[in-house]
């Protein structure tokens, strides 16, 4: 994803967007709220893109030599143990899990952002989507090479394949598209890690992003489209 801003309409964005690609860094008007897990069309602009990525993420890491770390798995009391104790501890160890995985995306936030004023490489006039091994070798890439170091490491950490997704954002007033990664701690609402800062700093809710709108949701084994949706006002 280059740094270049597409001077289309929405429409025609989406017709093109598979031939030509899309700008790396991408307004909404009053309360909306989103439905993140959709199925696509079948004529989805982004469904082959998506899928292409999808086979050759897998290829690379089935391939001889190459080592895929393995999450570490922490070990726990039996459950029907922890049910007998009080409920206050269980609690106090919900909260602290919870506020640990904040930190430690957070972290990974500013980290990312860090690294890619040394490591970020735009494309050029031909869009293409990096793997994770792929980033390594050229030692960086644009957004959605440097995206996949989040993407990966939060998994790697033990965040759920059900909690982690990459994300595609689009910015209405100039037409700019950005790939970021997106934790749901909130299913209704994720928290935004941005690789580059050309969308946000730091780790903001979506719903802190009003300029931004989300329009696919994805990983190595799936693909959303995200909805929008009226919210009634009260």
């Amino acid at each position: 994803m280059g740094k270049s801003t597409h001077q289309l309409g929405i429409a025609a964005v989406f017709a093109v967007a598979v031939c030509i690609g899309w700008g790396c860094a991408g307004a909404l008007t009053g309360p909306f709220s989103y439905r993140y897990f959709t199925e696509p069309p079948v004529d989805d602009a982004w469904g082959h893109k998506i899928e292409v990525w999808q086979a050759r993420e897998h290829a690379e890491q089935q391939a001889p030599g190459l080592e895929v770390p393995t999450p570490a798995v922490a070990s726990g009391a039996d459950s029907d143990a922890a049910s007998d104790r009080p409920a206050d501890l269980r609690s106090k160890y919900a909260d602290f899990r919870q506020q640990s995985k904040r930190a430690l995306a957070r972290d990974l936030a500013t980290w990312i952002q860090q690294q890619a004023q040394h490591h970020y490489i735009a494309d050029g006039p031909i869009d293409h989507w990096a793997t994770l091994e792929e980033t390594f070798r050229t030692n960086g890439d644009d957004c959605d090479g440097l995206e996949l170091l989040v993407y990966h490491l939060l998994r790697d950490l033990g965040f759920d394949e059900a909690e982690v997704f990459r994300a595609i954002v689009f910015r209405r007033s100039d037409n700019q598209h950005h790939m970021v990664t997106f934790w749901f701690e909130d299913p209704n609402d994720p928290w935004v890690i941005d690789p580059t800062g050309a969308m946000t700093s730091g780790m903001p809710h979506m719903s802190d992003l009003p300029g931004w709108a989300p329009l696919k949701i994805f990983g190595e084994d799936n693909n959303y489209n995200v909805a929008r949706q009226q919210v009634a006002n009260p």
